[in-house]
């Protein structure tokens, strides 16, 4: 019974300390994906919310499948940061920038989206409030993992 706990807290310290780069790889995985479709016309059952949302946030700067592709490299990035590792900090950036987008049809389509049940964008609007939170999980090992420090270059003391 001893060895079988000794196991169990082996298997959980394990789980322990790598929990949160198995999170951000995963989180990478969805992103990578997610943008991958929306290289390809219809693909994405995002598509038309996404470009209704960045038409009304650029005040019709960006819109159509301008709005669609670039997304779709901001998502792709996002997603090979999270994979990787590499360039992390500003692939974090990115995806903090890029939640206001994807959070932001809540605020401004809530009566289309929430008719009275939620609809199938609905659905997918909402499921973003989960990646939102394991983002920040994510930024928040990754930022205390690499501390930026103010002030300590050449010559200071």
């Amino acid at each position: 019974m001893n060895a079988l706990i000794y196991k169990g807290n082996r298997v959980a310290d394990w789980f322990g300390r790598r929990s949160v780069d198995i999170l951000r790889v995963s989180l990478g995985l969805i992103f990578l994906g997610f943008g991958v479709l929306k290289f390809f016309p219809g693909a994405s059952p995002a598509e038309a919310l996404l470009m209704r949302t960045l038409d009304t946030l650029t005040f019709g700067i960006i819109h159509g499948r301008p709005a669609v592709l670039l997304t779709a490299v901001m998502e792709c990035f996002i997603g090979i940061t999270l994979i990787s590792g590499r360039l992390l900090r500003t692939g974090l950036l990115v995806l903090g920038f890029s939640l206001v987008g994807i959070l932001s049809p809540l605020v401004l389509f809530f009566g289309d989206l929430f008719p009275g049940a939620p609809t199938l964008e609905a659905q997918y609007v909402l499921k973003d409030v989960v990646l939102a939170a394991a983002g920040l999980v994510v930024a928040v090992k990754a930022l205390t993992a690499m501390p930026v420090r103010i002030g300590d270059g050449p010559g200071r003391a």
